[in-house]
């Protein structure tokens, strides 16, 4: 360990980090994150999976801890996984019990008598979720003013995982909150992979100290000696021909394969399962134990494959891996660095990736992926715009936590978070007073009725989550549970037996209890069961993903190996779109009777070119990533005057009534209110802005 290093370490963790550990020197993250973390400066740092950024947060802090005295709960450590957290726990209790100091876990997995054990004598270091957070601040149970005085730092773990859905927002006004209980500046530090925009993120995380307090992206450059990643893109037609792949290619190796549905986990799993594969699979509707039996064994052995989804992507410790394989595109390049960088991590061993297209149009998104990835473009992460939903529910829980609130003293408790500005916010206060929600009592606001009918009237469990989860069924084995459901499967007419799959098997349905959601099965040999999910994924391909598709229609290669089935089906999907593509601008062409604007433009731009082009767009068309489909009688004169001038008069896009429903709280706002947050969230201004920009060549004959 250098001499600078060692300085920086309390005496006792830089001993231990040499001999307990071994390590001759930190990572380049490690020793410079040491003095502004140590300092007390707010920061984000940036590695590679892998890169060690839980020891280069933890060295400094524990070193801090000890040389300045701190006392009772201290640092916060929060996770987006529960099994990140429980991963994380016997590591940072070793380090911690060097010095003589305590790492507990909170999360809804941990019992009731070790939380009372917490709350009696806090540990220094507390692992939790921002779910458990608000739980402690809502429950009766817990005196969160002796619990948390004595914090001083929090640990948002992959904070970029938070920050681009509305768990961001939550745990963003959850760490107001507990700013105003300890009475102190709290110091943040986020841990995040690569991403486009850090130094937004970082004052993002920062909330209302954005601008006030120091703070310092900390993001070391990579090795220039290191080897490249080996990435190759094939185009295999199917589930089946992908699972051949996997099992033909690279035996004798640990291969993780990721997939972006839990069908499709399932699917692979099971095809690999008969061509005799020893696979293990990890998706969010398996049970915990179910996931943590796969993922222990899956460490353990060595020729074996593990199908996930997402769930594998966020630093969960699976052991050395030899190989990733991905099916079809993830939805960005950041997760898709993320997903390479699970190899590599031992010597003699690069960064590796094998992309298998399952179809045509899938190979076209890998392929636009890859060559995205190419040169070196990383999504900004963007916080959902107008998190009105947010600030109904924190006005809700802020009122439980303190059983009374003074009316014109509720925005002190975010600290100027521009959320709860008064002009922001009081029209969704006045709102939850007006429909019973919230009451006035005095000068004071208390729950109302309406939010114990809303949101459940034991502890109010609804209110610690911002998400809604699709009601699922409980499935078992004896009293083994294996997974959850979706209701449509054991509703659906049926011909025979009900097989399910689920864990990569199938199994018959022998009974089902409706009123408790559960559904009891026996496993039966062979094939045969259909899993299915009602997905809650929102949006659709970015403007950049788009265009990069587009690029490699005109004849980008991305630099990767392509197989010789990848090569034909490449050139096979260029030719079928040459009509849809021009290297200067977009195209309009008439097909099978429907007239397209092929903009190449993503979700978000074709929903707002199709609210902003008003009749001259088709008002029954389901927008998709690419194009738009115009009225079928639009002449080129009809479309040129129907575009002049809309770059200054963007709409939002049009919202239906039950897409409100996947908008958690919506019921505490107005539906005008609500409708805004959710149009705000489907449009892409600055895309539209560049498509009305550029010459459209109409093609129509």
């Amino acid at each position: 360990m250098t001499a600078t290093s060692s300085t920086l370490l309390h005496p006792t963790l830089a001993y231990h980090v040499a001999n307990t550990l071994g390590w001759p020197h930190l990572r380049p993250l490690q020793s410079e994150a040491l003095a502004p973390v140590g300092d007390g400066l707010d920061a984000l740092l940036i590695a590679p999976t892998a890169g060690g950024k839980t020891e280069a947060v933890a060295f400094p802090l524990l070193s801090a801890m000890e040389e300045q005295g701190w006392t009772g709960l201290s640092v916060l450590y929060v996770c987006p996984l529960k099994a990140l957290l429980n991963n994380l726990l016997p590591r940072l209790q070793t380090y911690a019990t060097w010095l003589g100091r305590r790492v507990e876990v909170w999360h809804s997995d941990v019992s009731g008598s070790r939380r009372q054990s917490i709350l009696q004598d806090p540990p220094d270091v507390l692992l939790t979720t921002p779910e458990s957070l608000e739980a402690m601040l809502l429950s009766t149970r817990v005196d969160h003013r002796r619990l948390l005085r004595d914090l001083r730092a929090v640990v948002v773990d992959e904070v970029h995982a938070f920050a681009k859905d509305d768990r961001g927002w939550h745990l963003l006004c959850v760490l107001e909150r507990l700013t105003r209980l300890a009475e102190r500046p709290l110091q943040r530090l986020g841990l995040s992979a690569t991403v486009g925009n850090p130094g937004e993120l970082l004052s993002w995380l920062q909330g209302s100290g954005a601008g006030e307090r120091p703070a310092r992206v900390i993001a070391p450059e990579a090795d220039a000696g290191s080897a490249p990643p080996a990435v190759e893109l094939d185009h295999v037609g199917s589930v089946a021909n992908a699972a051949r792949v996997i099992a033909a290619l690279h035996r004798g190796e640990k291969r993780l394969v990721f997939c972006d549905s839990r069908r499709m986990v399932e699917e692979l799993g099971e095809a690999l399962r008969e061509l005799g594969v020893t696979v293990f699979l990890s998706h969010a509707s398996l049970s915990a134990d179910e996931r943590r039996r796969a993922e222990e064994a899956f460490s353990q052995a060595r020729d074996c494959v593990i199908v996930s989804t997402s769930t594998l992507e966020l630093g969960i410790d699976v052991g050395d891996l030899d190989r990733v394989i991905q099916l079809n595109a993830p939805w960005s390049v950041a997760s898709f660095l993320q997903r390479l960088g699970r190899t590599g991590r031992r010597p003699g061993i690069s960064r590796n990736c094998l992309v298998l297209a399952l179809s045509q149009d899938d190979l076209l998104s890998c392929a636009g992926l890859l060559h995205l990835w190419g040169t070196g473009y990383v999504e900004p992460v963007q916080p959902p715009p107008e998190p009105r939903h947010i600030v109904a529910q924190q006005l809700l829980a802020l009122t439980l936590q303190e059983g009374q609130v003074g009316d014109e003293l509720w925005p002190d408790w975010w600290n100027g978070l521009p959320l709860f500005r008064e002009g922001s916010a009081r029209p969704v206060l006045d709102h939850l007073i007006r429909e019973g929600f919230l009451e006035r009592d005095g000068g004071g606001l208390l729950i109302g009725p309406e939010a114990e009918q809303r949101f459940g009237r034991r502890h109010f469990t609804d209110l610690t989550a911002v998400f809604t989860a699709p009601p699922e069924f409980a499935v078992f084995h004896g009293n083994l549970e294996i997974g959850r459901t979706g209701p449509e499967l054991l509703t659906s007419a049926v011909a025979g037996p009900r097989l399910l799959l689920l864990a990569g098997r199938t199994w018959k349905v022998d009974w089902t209890d409706w009123k408790r959601r559960r559904c009891f099965v026996e496993p039966v040999e062979g094939t045969g069961g259909e899993a299915r999910w009602t997905s809650s994924t929102a949006g659709g391909t970015s403007f950049a993903l788009a265009r990069s598709m587009r690029e490699v229609v005109l004849g980008a290669d991305p630099p990767v190996r392509l197989t010789r089935r990848a090569v034909a089906a490449l050139a096979r999907a260029r030719e079928e779109n040459a009509d849809t593509v021009h290297p200067d601008g977009t195209v309009i062409v008439r097909a099978d009777g429907d007239l397209h604007w092929w903009t190449w433009a993503g979700y978000g731009a074709n929903t707002t070119l199709k609210a902003t082009l008003g009749p001259a767009a088709d008002p029954a068309q389901r927008v998709d990533d690419l194009r738009v489909r115009l009225r079928g009688d639009l002449t080129a004169a009809d479309w040129r005057a129907a575009v002049q001038g809309l770059d200054g008069a963007l709409r939002l896009p049009e919202v239906d009534d039950r897409a409100l429903n996947g908008l958690k709280f919506n019921a505490a706002l107005p539906r005008d209110l609500a409708a805004a947050t959710l149009a705000a969230r489907l449009a892409d201004f600055p895309s539209t802005a560049v498509v009305l920009a550029e010459p459209a060549h109409f093609l129509v004959r």
